[in-house]
């Protein structure tokens, strides 16, 4: 943000303040102790495993110059007294965004069941080109997060990227709420936290919360390839920036596709990038991350960007020169010994289970074999075990030559993957254990888990000491 005094920041937080009004106070807005700079504003959040009012003195010793809290006490600096200091955070962020906005700020938001983060690191490079953007780091999609990153705004600032995830309905509304998007990316709609929504339909109507947010001459970018996605035309009064894979969309005020669509080395696509309508034009595109469902994202990038002016020349170069900034998440390694490590275990659904076990598939090297590491995809309900048997029944079809199954619906990927040369590892030791003793240099292994299994660790003891080989 921009650095403020204490009672202009009291004012847009809604707080009571405490201290000098006129203290300089910026840019860096931090939620940890542990990352203030000199000038930061210290926010106290209460959590379930630590309350952030508990470090507010390590804070100022790092540097803080103001912080916000829900209690007032005895301190050198400003404090910015709030019932709820995340309500404070989003009171601030909300603040500063519409202060942007009337500047002349454009703000684009990003769902869907899979693909957030990655559509949100390659669309931040693209508008990067056309000017200075703030986007989260890693996937800050929540009602922390979106706020939070809206605090690295300042006066240079042209496009602000926030990505939103859904865990009821509202949810997307209210981080709307926040930041105001001019532009909504709506990707897929897959069975992600359908243990909470109950139905995909049910997601559906939650995801689509972005695009009824969106102003009259705003931009709703929809995948036609995605029946579910296209409905939610009728969801808002935004124009439309239609996406597909193949061929063109039949509809659209800006029509944007892939034709020619190929992979280069270690299976990073190459595709030609057309578009019609609101802006013409086709441009030969050689992305630098991997996997084939990585067309989809560039073109939901692609859409948003020449909905903002870019021309397709421009955002072509730009999608060609982007590179994966999210860690975990379809991430290439190569071992000393050249077999390759695929860590993607930042999160897991059914959708992303099949892109990975596809890419993996896509990998395999003359005299080598297929391993793939896979543990519980999470927020499933009912359908859960019957999940983890397709998934497990996709690894087989797919020549996987063996699979690893680690976590409570293991033996439902075991009983999925008939044929297929199985084990069921204990804990993460025992499963990073067999696929090491496993392993050989023309290989190539999966990691893949939902969050809650942590097997980024299980994936980096593999691709270790090399990690500084990521690709």
């Amino acid at each position: 943000m921009h650095v403020l005094t204490a009672g202009r920041l009291a004012q847009l937080s809604g707080a009571r303040l405490v201290g000098d009004p006129g203290s300089l106070v910026g840019p860096d807005v931090v939620i940890d102790s542990r990352a203030c700079s000199p000038g930061a504003l210290f926010i106290a959040l209460p959590g379930e495993r630590a309350d952030g009012h508990d470090f507010v003195a390590g804070a100022v010793a790092a540097g803080a110059a103001a912080v916000l809290v829900r209690k007032e006490r005895p301190m050198a600096v400003p404090q910015l007294v709030v019932p709820d200091p995340l309500a404070g955070l989003t009171a601030l962020a909300r603040a500063l965004v519409e202060e942007a906005v009337a500047a002349g700020l454009v703000t684009v938001g990003i769902t869907g069941s899979s693909g957030k983060t990655s559509t949100k690191d390659l669309l931040a490079q693209v508008l990067a080109t056309a000017g200075p953007t703030v986007a989260p780091v890693g996937s800050l999609n929540n009602e922390l997060g979106v706020p939070l990153t809206a605090t690295r705004l300042d006066a240079a600032t042209r496009f602000l990227v926030s990505e939103m995830g859904a865990r009821r309905r509202g949810h997307i509304a209210s981080l709307c709420a926040i930041v105001t998007p001019h532009v909504g990316i709506v990707l897929n709609l897959g069975h992600a936290h359908l243990g909470q929504f109950g139905s995909v339909s049910a997601i559906a109507k939650a995801k689509g919360e972005l695009v009824e947010a969106l102003p009259a001459e705003g931009w709703a970018v929809l995948n036609a390839d995605d029946p579910l996605v296209s409905a939610m035309a009728g969801r808002t009064s935004a124009r439309i920036a239609t996406f597909a894979v193949g061929a063109a969309p039949g509809w659209g005020d800006l029509r944007v596709w892939a034709e020619e669509v190929g992979a280069a080395d270690r299976q990073r696509p190459t595709f030609m990038l057309h578009a019609s309508g609101a802006a013409s034009g086709c441009a030969p595109v050689a992305l630098q991350v991997t996997g084939a469902h990585q067309v989809g994202n560039a073109l939901a990038a692609a859409a948003a960007a020449l909905g903002q002016g870019l021309d397709v020349p421009m955002v072509a170069q730009a999608l060609g020169s982007a590179t994966a900034r999210s860690r975990w998440r379809m991430e290439l390694s190569a071992r000393p010994d050249g077999a390759l490590v695929i860590n993607d275990a930042y999160n897991a659904n059914p959708e992303s289970m099949t892109a990975a076990l596809r890419t993996l598939a896509s990998l395999r090297r003359p005299g080598g074999r297929l391993l793939a590491v896979l543990g519980d995809m999470l927020e499933l309900g009912p359908g859960a075990a019957a999940a983890h048997i397709e998934v497990g029944a996709l690894a087989a079809a797919l020549g996987v030559d063996r699979l690893i199954a680690i976590g409570a619906h293991a033996d439902d990927l075991v009983s999925g993957a008939g044929g297929v040369e199985t084990i069921v590892a204990s804990d993460r030791a025992a499963a990073s254990a067999a696929a090491a003793a496993w392993l050989s240099p023309a290989d190539v292994v999966l990691v893949k888990a939902s969050r809650g299994l942590a097997l980024e660790t299980l994936a980096e003891q593999l691709a270790a000491p090399h990690r500084g080989d990521r690709r």
